[in-house]
């Protein structure tokens, strides 16, 4: 399995909201991709003061990387990918991705 891990550093409140805005079209993709799960967001609360350039995130599984290769291409992942680069402080820059193989 693949824990897919995006971090996001928003250009100001108004990034905030277009993040906020893809979460729903990124969890429709996961909702209707066959072999991706657990899809969920929200903002890093950066407990141990780690990561406090990154204020949003969300995580999705998948059962294998051609599940992976299946999202990346999606359409409406495409979409919404450009919106978040848009929205976060020095585009694509601002976003942090981990695939854990787990």
């Amino acid at each position: 399995m693949l824990h897919h891990i995006v971090l996001m550093d928003p250009d100001g409140p108004e990034g905030r909201d277009r993040i906020e805005a893809a979460m729903p079209i990124l969890a429709e993709v996961c909702a209707n991709l066959p072999g991706a799960s657990g899809f969920a967001h929200g903002p890093n609360r950066d407990y141990e003061g780690k990561s406090q350039r990154y204020a949003y995130g969300f995580s999705v599984m998948f059962v294998d990387r051609d599940a992976h290769l299946a999202y990346e291409a999606h359409p409406d992942h495409l979409r919404a990918g450009g919106m978040l680069v848009e929205a976060c402080s020095g585009g694509h820059a601002g976003i942090f991705v981990a695939d854990l193989e787990v």
